[in-house]
């Protein structure tokens, strides 16, 4: 095991909207170390939104974030020789995290398009409460709830 837990990068925020989260977006959607490539994307997905929705690109991005990020998850417990699943509360840091690798996930998923027009076509249905990423957080907290029996072997 680890003996320390590693420092936290600094991160900066991006230079189009000042925002942490769309820094911490660009680089998850970071590939083979091309960043102008990656800020590219996500700001063609934001250019979008921005045609489509006629709102601020910011606020649909944060509350599809907010929508998808999950408030429950199960963590495997090993007690004897049986494995649990045991619910617990995510933490902020983790739950932008998951929203992000699962909004991603699902738009790399969708069919046909470029990127940055799947991006900004899941981040809409995020934030509308809909899309593969929104199904995905509910699937986690039916879990969690499936698995309240084992609530009291908490970490």
């Amino acid at each position: 095991m680890r003996r320390a837990k590693p420092e936290r990068r600094e991160l900066l925020p991006d230079i189009r909207f000042n925002s942490l989260n769309v820094q911490t977006m660009i680089q998850h959607v970071l590939k083979s170390g091309k960043k102008s490539v990656a800020m590219g994307l996500v700001y063609d997905a934001m250019d979008l939104i921005k045609e489509r929705t006629e709102k601020n690109p910011l606020e649909v991005f944060d509350a599809a974030l907010k929508n998808v990020g999950p408030a429950m998850e199960v963590r495997p417990r090993r007690v004897g020789g049986a494995t649990y699943q045991v619910p617990m509360e995510v933490t902020a840091d983790r739950r932008l995290t998951l929203a992000i690798r699962w909004v991603l996930s699902s738009t790399r998923e969708r069919a046909g398009k470029s990127f940055a027009d799947k991006l900004a076509s899941e981040l809409i249905d995020a934030s509308n409460e809909t899309g593969a990423s929104i199904r995905k957080r509910d699937e986690t907290h039916k879990m969690a709830e499936a698995n309240r029996a084992f609530s009291h072997y908490r970490i």
